[in-house]
């Protein structure tokens, strides 16, 4: 299977390199905005949109969605070079400015999280890629996280950019090759292990108080969801595969579906305590929403088909029940989709694909079958307490998010002459003048 796009620059030996330069006991890397389009991103980024730079175009193309990105972020020239000064040695201040440097152009690591003395030293800056939203925190840790944030939106990225189709035709229906959608779950797996990290091994390095200054979508209950987010996307691909394998029995098809459902409510229910106020908490909300709705519509859909097997006449009314259910979800799954689009940012409303490609003309059909054949159950027995929407099986889930590590710490922290560096009087002097002109 092909290996991750956003993963591949120069070479894999050269970025392993530097993934443990800086950080000291763990740290992370992101490719330069050079690297993006040897990553398979540039190709995503519209020729009249600049990446920085104070006479940006921002381009009028309304996007489609496929995989849902909350957000990209990019680096923005941090002071790395006077807070260090003095408290490691020039050596290293050196090669951490330079990575700094590589950063801001969208590529390479940093990290001092080896001593506490230097976790708060250096103020680092980031901003969102869409609206140009700054946010500067001193400390190391906000940085890993902010890095290991930006691979799990680049995976989003890339999963999304092989979704779309590329010939760019509006509305023009989704073809994707099987092997294409095995490497988009591979993406999505990797975005949701690198965010299930920052909840569990990241956030927990940082302060509360630090916390608080943080952008709503670096908050933990939307990491959450989004790390459970990708792994229901996943499930949604598996799910129309089977749909398309005459193999796969109903019961295998139920169960994926209802898997499904589970994924997106726990992914719904992550952001019950997030302020999700701004632009991306709202349009997430929307798209969890829109998505479970599916999800149920497909769970309900197959469930009534199972239960239609049983041979009682309460199995059949069930069914009918379960495929009326189904019908309804599809009616508002569709004006949940059109809220979505609406919210801003706007995006254009997707053709259906995967498994809702056939399920906007099947459950309705389906539906209308059943109640025909057996309406008269229901005239028979009006208050059969088998004419209730029965419950969904539950099923316990299949996926958990990759596995992610940082890297190792690099060698330069255990060298004897990585010791700060003792300054003699003209050369602070020399330092501080310095500092004062680049004010």
């Amino acid at each position: 299977m092909m290996a991750s796009p956003y993963l591949q620059c120069d070479s894999e030996q050269k970025l392993q390199c530097h993934w443990g330069l800086l950080l000291p006991p763990g740290c992370v890397v992101i490719q330069t905005s050079s690297s993006l389009t040897k990553m398979g991103c540039g190709s995503s980024i519209p020729k009249n949109c600049k990446v920085g730079g104070k006479g940006r175009k921002r381009h009028s193309i309304i996007e489609e969605v496929a995989v849902f990105v909350p957000t990209i972020r990019i680096p923005v020239d941090s002071d790395v070079v006077h807070p260090l000064r003095g408290l490691v040695s020039k050596e290293l201040v050196d090669r951490l400015s330079k990575l700094r440097a590589h950063v801001v152009s969208l590529s390479e690591e940093i990290f001092l999280l080896t001593e506490s003395r230097l976790e708060a030293s250096v103020e680092f800056r980031w901003k969102t890629l869409d609206d140009d939203q700054e946010c500067c925190v001193s400390s190391a840790w906000y940085e890993v996280l902010s890095v290991v944030h930006m691979l799990a939106m680049l995976a989003l990225f890339e999963a999304n950019l092989m979704l779309i189709p590329k010939d760019g035709q509006v509305g023009g229906e989704r073809k994707v090759s099987e092997d294409a959608k095995k490497d988009v779950v591979d993406s999505l797996l990797k975005a949701s292990g690198c965010l299930d990290y920052s909840v569990h091994h990241i956030l927990v390095q940082i302060p509360a108080q630090v916390k608080k200054s943080f952008p709503c979508y670096l908050q933990e209950g939307m990491l959450e969801a989004i790390s459970i987010q990708a792994l229901a996307q996943c499930v949604e691909i598996q799910l129309g595969l089977a749909s398309e394998c005459e193999k796969a029995t109903l019961s295998v098809k139920r169960r994926l579906a209802c898997e499904l459902v589970t994924y997106f409510s726990q992914a719904h229910y992550c952001l019950s305590g997030c302020d999700t106020s701004d632009s991306y908490g709202k349009k997430l909300l929307l798209f969890l929403k829109w998505k479970c709705m599916e999800a149920k519509a497909v769970a309900y859909y197959y469930h009534g088909l199972v239960l239609d097997k049983g041979a009682e006449a309460s199995n059949h009314i069930s069914a009918v029940c379960c495929l009326s259910a189904a019908e309804d979800l599809v009616t508002d799954s569709k004006r949940a989709c059109l809220s979505f689009c609406l919210a801003s940012p706007i995006t254009r409303v997707p053709p259906p694909w995967g498994i809702m490609k056939n399920m906007h003309k099947k459950i309705p059909d389906a539906a209308y079958r059943k109640f025909q054949m057996y309406g008269y159950l229901f005239e028979q027995d009006k208050n059969s307490a088998h004419q209730s929407l029965p419950d969904l099986p539950e099923f316990a889930l299949s996926l958990k998010p990759e596995g992610y590590e940082l890297p190792s710490t690099d060698s330069i922290w255990d060298n004897v002459d990585s010791q700060p560096q003792i300054q003699s009087l003209k050369e602070h002097l020399n330092d501080e003048e310095d500092e004062v002109e680049t004010k």
